[in-house]
């Protein structure tokens, strides 16, 4: 038997306090942005991702989308739906998206998310994630692109009351795997609207869809708008199938869902907007003679990235490898491209009011272009 010293009993009691990780004083800040999630149903484990703003805390209720994502993004590693579309969006403006985002993947062996356990597991995710992440059931909404619109208007149809708003983009109820859908165009998007009754749903599509018509969003917005729906359809002239690029770019949407709750969208009146977007603005009419002011080149640190000159009434800008490109007037000093880009370049001057340089934007970030004298 060993006996101890009291003194030495003190002495191990406190290196084994030392020891052991206390508790902090303060709640430990959890992780945010991207994260791996998965969950099992009847034994079959879906890797998927959530999201989490950076301010993200456990003492209020955040407002939750469920996003599905298009055919691209199927497999079973859990991380190609954030690729493109709304994380995209949110990689590019995080600070306009304060969501719980929670991003399911359909597997391969599945195809699409109108299969019904494909359905099962997205809402399945969305439990969990809403108890998880203290998601508020009152804020809610649903967004999709492509295959994942198709499961928008599906998931909407079957949970008719647990989405405060829906935003499908490119996709239909017309399914390409039954083609005898088509048949019932004159009653199923009857049967749809009336299923998802007063929820607001916004519509996306591009005019020049060769995926997916964009006679499907039409058809979905007539019907909504005759069964006395809460209906708005955008349709993005001279844009194909990636209509997704626009919606998720345009700063209104998050705000428009957010203007939303489950607890109100019973008040809500019958209203019906159809928008034709048009590729770009209307060219202002200007006074050309400010194109003088303009020519010369521009650089950034250094090195010559726009040379900006004139043929008549036309404005042009050369880049830095050499290629041309018209600019076009929004206003006496900010231009666009013809392309329906939204780069933005706009003349500055000094306080003797000579042109000092170009402020260049698209939606991802600006850049000052200094004049060379």
């Amino acid at each position: 038997m060993i006996s101890y010293r009291r003194t030495d009993w003190l002495i191990a009691a406190l290196v084994f306090l030392a020891a052991v990780p206390r508790a902090s004083a303060t709640t430990r800040h959890p992780d945010t942005g991207f994260l791996n999630r998965q969950i099992t149903i009847n034994g079959v484990t879906y890797k998927y991702q959530v999201y989490l703003p950076e301010n993200w805390n456990d003492r209020v209720l955040w407002p939750i989308i469920l996003f599905l994502h298009g055919s691209g993004e199927r497999g079973s590693e859990g991380m190609d739906e954030t690729q493109i579309g709304l994380p995209q969006a949110i990689r590019l403006h995080p600070d306009r998206w304060p969501f719980v985002v929670v991003m399911p993947q359909v597997p391969f062996n599945h195809h699409h998310w109108t299969d019904p356990e494909m359905m099962h597991m997205a809402i399945a995710a969305l439990d969990q994630d809403t108890k998880e992440f203290h998601g508020d059931r009152d804020r809610t909404y649903l967004t999709g692109l492509s295959l994942g619109a198709y499961g928008v208007y599906e998931l909407a149809r079957n949970y008719p009351h647990r989405f405060a708003a829906i935003a499908p983009i490119s996709g239909g109820i017309f399914w390409s795997y039954k083609p005898d859908r088509w048949q019932e165009s004159a009653t199923l998007p009857g049967e749809y609207a009336r299923a998802i009754g007063r929820t607001p749903i916004w519509i996306f599509h591009g005019a020049d869809d060769n995926v997916v018509s964009s006679k499907q969003g039409a058809m979905m917005f007539d019907a909504f708008k005759a069964a006395g729906g809460n209906v708005r359809f955008w349709e993005y002239t001279g844009w194909r199938h990636n209509a997704w690029d626009k919606a998720y770019a345009n700063p209104e949407l998050p705000k428009w869902l957010l203007a939303h709750r489950l607890s109100t969208d019973a008040k809500l009146t019958p209203a019906a907007e159809e928008v034709l977007v048009p590729l770009h603005p209307v060219p202002a009419r200007i006074d050309f003679s400010i194109y003088n002011d303009y020519l010369g080149e521009y650089e950034d640190q250094g090195t010559v990235v726009a040379t900006i000159s004139r043929i008549g009434d036309r404005l042009f800008t050369r880049n830095r490898v050499g290629d041309t490109i018209e600019l076009l007037p929004e206003s006496a000093t900010t231009f666009f491209y013809p392309t329906g880009s939204p780069t933005r370049l706009t003349f500055e001057r000094d306080a003797d009011g000579e042109v000092k340089g170009i402020r260049f934007r698209d939606d991802r970030h600006e850049e000052f272009w200094e004049k060379r004298r």
